[in-house]
């Protein structure tokens, strides 16, 4: 597992850590009114001393001024008794490892609460996203770019979710790599239920974190907030399956919106769970086949982290210098030597080749996709003369 690298010198707390409370745990303010407060007078302290008439100066209900101005609020002790914990963080805007990546979102979350190592978030990270109900393709693919993301390097950042999430984080956990899980539900809670020893172990070799106050339950209107930090966090997005009404396209729009550069797998057009990929790259996302295809894109960001990587595909053992796009790339002509001029199945392919399940699946969506394979409805592809 990882080691702790930021237990030992995190724990500090930072001195206006109750003026922070104050506004953390007051119901009603978010990150868009909190960033709004902190923008207006210059920190909590300041808006703590601007009072009444200064809230409702910026638009603080009456209801959320009357909290506020309650400095027993009994959610402020039971955090500070939660934070006690060397390994629980309130990250807040002054803190030494809030992201700049972050900071740079309008408006940027002003704290985070975290549990595990907050020195996770300086460094390089992508997002892995997609379907809760992925297919059994999509679940190794997401492991497998986790696990090769890790070992390049990055954080893999995901939202503990069922399905793609969790199989990015398990895959970054399995190359003993970096990974963060950010949460829709205070830090107290595990959700889903089901990945309560995942997020443990998450906690234990990263970092779990949430802009949510302890007690706060899932409900449907966290989680574009999670995606938003999901993607605020990251330098660039990698969406593997996702229908076309989904969280994850979201939290790919908002990374774009951002400025992150933004990632899909392809699948077979026959899968409902890679049309929302489709739509992405038609949108301007930049289809992706290995690893190496994200790293060069983000090089720039990884300078001063490590040196260049030179991995191979996540999904097996082709070049990675050779990017089939072109209609004569010798990769292209591989797979159709491969599949001859009588209908072949993707496992046989896979056999022919050599090549691994997604290696085969993604170049003969190109190849589809240029009117030079067709798919039965038995799932066979044949040549197209």
């Amino acid at each position: 597992m990882l080691p702790r690298r930021g237990h030992l010198h995190s724990t500090t707390k930072p001195m206006s850590q109750r003026d922070w409370l104050r506004l953390a745990c007051t119901s009603g303010i978010g990150a868009s009114l909190g960033a709004r407060l902190i923008e207006r007078y210059g920190g909590p302290a300041g808006v703590l001393a601007a009072g009444d008439a200064g809230w409702r100066e910026v638009g603080v209900p009456s209801a959320v001024r009357a909290a506020l101005a309650d400095p027993t609020n009994t959610r402020i002790e039971e955090t500070e008794r939660w934070l006690e914990s060397d390994y629980h963080h309130l990250v807040t805007a002054d803190h030494p490892h809030y992201p700049h990546t972050l900071a740079e979102l309008t408006p940027a979350p002003p704290w985070l609460y975290a549990i595990g190592d907050t020195d996770l978030l300086r460094y390089p990270a992508v997002a892995i996203v997609g379907s809760r109900n992925p297919t059994a393709a999509g679940l190794d693919a997401a492991r497998e770019f986790g696990a090769a993301l890790a070992e390049a390097g990055l954080v893999v950042v995901s939202g503990l979710a069922r399905g793609i999430d969790g199989a990015a984080h398990e895959g970054a956990l399995a190359a003993n790599g970096m990974t963060i899980a950010v949460c829709g539900t205070g830090l107290d809670r595990v959700y889903p239920a089901m990945h309560r020893d995942l997020a443990g172990r998450i906690a234990d070799a990263g970092l779990l974190v949430s802009e949510f106050a302890l007690g706060t339950q899932p409900a449907r209107g966290n989680f574009p907030r999670r995606n938003r930090i999901i993607a605020g966090l990251c330098s660039a997005t990698l969406v593997v399956e996702a229908a076309r009404a989904s969280g994850s396209l979201i939290t790919a729009r908002m990374a774009s919106a951002a400025g992150r550069d933004v990632f899909a797998l392809p699948g077979s057009i026959h899968n409902p769970l890679a049309r929302g990929c489709h739509q992405l790259i038609r949108d301007g996302a930049k289809l992706v086949e290995t690893t190496d295809h994200i790293l060069e894109d983000i090089a720039a960001v990884l300078d001063g982290f490590r040196a260049p990587a030179t991995h191979r595909a996540a999904s097996g053992d082709r070049d990675s210098n050779q990017q089939p796009t072109a209609a004569d790339d010798p990769e292209h002509q591989v797979l159709l030597k491969a599949l001859g001029h009588a209908p072949a199945r993707i496992d046989e392919l896979i056999a022919r080749t050599g090549w691994a399940a997604d290696a085969v699946s993604s170049t003969l969506l190109i190849l589809e996709l240029e009117g030079r394979v067709t798919i039965a409805p038995g799932g066979a592809y044949t040549r197209v003369n």
